[in-house]
């Protein structure tokens, strides 16, 4: 069975009442992350490629959704990353070679050690015990870096699946988050609440990291719920917005965030797009230190509130704002609202957009037989 784990760089959290001090009772000690070990094979005969050639895509996510920092997220519609993968002689057996990368950025680094497509596809090749066959990479992104839209988990899950389809298909999607966690681990901190719905679509709850439990959450079908993306020309890297979070809470603060990520479990169970997005603002913890990272942030939140959004918080670790209505039309006109407000209150540019839920995830686009 594949493993993983990653020693944490970060001071633990503790709770702490805000009328007295840290004591035994009222303290608890929480890693930010997990320890890293690489994973390891578990196919016990290396397959042969099926295919000659594979395209696949993997959606963009939204992760954190308020309260459920670091075990819940979300994977949205018509936004991702494509990776185009190829049986190739002229690479060095079980080796990957990544041939070129497009799109919305080119200064990734080709070194299959140190991006994060490439990292995935190699974890996944050892997962399935690939040593006969090298592979070439080609990766378009279509997610700007640092947005907080889960672009290094996109590419993550689009090589995993990809090297998973050319061999026919022989790991499940937990071994495939198994696998971009691996790439996860090394560019932005051990953390599954992108990857995960990145490759498995809809709401994914991480129930445990050790073990990794994965909870699909189904958001009804006769429900509507559409995410307004409003994404400034700003870039957060997701490793300085985890540095600004708090080593401390108070307790009453675990309480209430508590409470709020299990509103948001049930309004999403339940279809409940008001409480979803009353549940999503209501974070005390995490939201609070990163929004004044973000220039113009509190004021996009009071536009999309007072527009009608019912919830509006930072994506991922930002600078992405996501609001959540049942409309589309009126996600449109609270969209205009939001960059308004960036302008005004931030003095950025930015774009604005509306997306359904991906209820599909990562997924073969196109590919040839041998």
């Amino acid at each position: 069975m594949a493993t993983l784990c990653f020693q944490s760089p970060s001071k633990p959290i503790s709770y702490f009442h805000p009328k007295s001090k840290p004591s035994p009772p009222l303290s608890t000690k929480v890693s930010l992350f997990r320890c890293r070990a690489s994973v390891q094979t578990i196919v016990a005969v290396e397959p042969e490629p099926v295919f000659t050639s594979v395209k696949t895509f993997a959606p963009a996510t939204v992760a954190n959704l308020g309260p459920g920092f670091d075990f819940l997220g979300c994977a949205v519609d018509g936004l991702g990353d494509h990776v185009t993968l190829r049986v190739d002689p002229a690479v060095r057996a079980g080796e990957v070679l990544i041939s070129e990368i497009t799109g919305t950025t080119t200064k990734l680094s080709t070194n299959p050690l140190r991006n994060c497509a490439g990292i995935a596809a190699i974890a996944t090749m050892k997962m399935l015990g690939i040593r006969s066959v090298g592979l070439s990479l080609d990766l378009h992104k279509g997610l700007p870096l640092g947005s907080g839209l889960g672009s290094s988990a996109a590419s993550a899950a689009a090589a995993a699946v990809a090297v998973n389809e050319i061999f026919g298909r022989k790991l499940g999607k937990g071994e495939l988050v198994l696998a971009g966690l691996e790439s996860e681990a090394k560019v932005s901190g051990y953390h599954a609440d992108n990857i995960a719905p990145a490759i498995m679509g809809g709401f994914v709850l991480i129930r445990s990291y050790e073990p990794l439990d994965l909870k699909p959450l189904r958001f009804p079908e006769d429900k509507e719920l559409f995410f307004v993306l409003v994404s400034p020309e700003f870039e957060a890297p997701t490793k300085k917005m985890r540095a600004a979070l708090p080593t401390e809470i108070p307790m009453v603060h675990h309480v209430w965030n508590s409470s709020q990520a299990a509103a948001l479990v049930a309004a999403v169970l339940e279809g409940d797009a008001a409480m979803l997005g009353k549940a999503l603002s209501s974070d005390k913890v995490v939201e609070s230190t990163r929004a004044p990272l973000i220039p113009g942030m509190e004021a996009v939140k009071k536009a999309a509130l007072e527009a009608g959004a019912f919830g509006c918080t930072i994506s991922g670790a930002g600078p992405t704002a996501v609001a959540v209505v049942d409309a589309a039309e009126k996600g449109e006109e609270i969209g205009e609202r939001m960059v308004e407000a960036f302008m005004r209150g931030g003095n950025l540019k930015a774009v604005a957009c509306v997306k359904k839920l991906d209820k599909i995830g990562a997924r073969l686009v196109s590919s040839i037989s041998r």
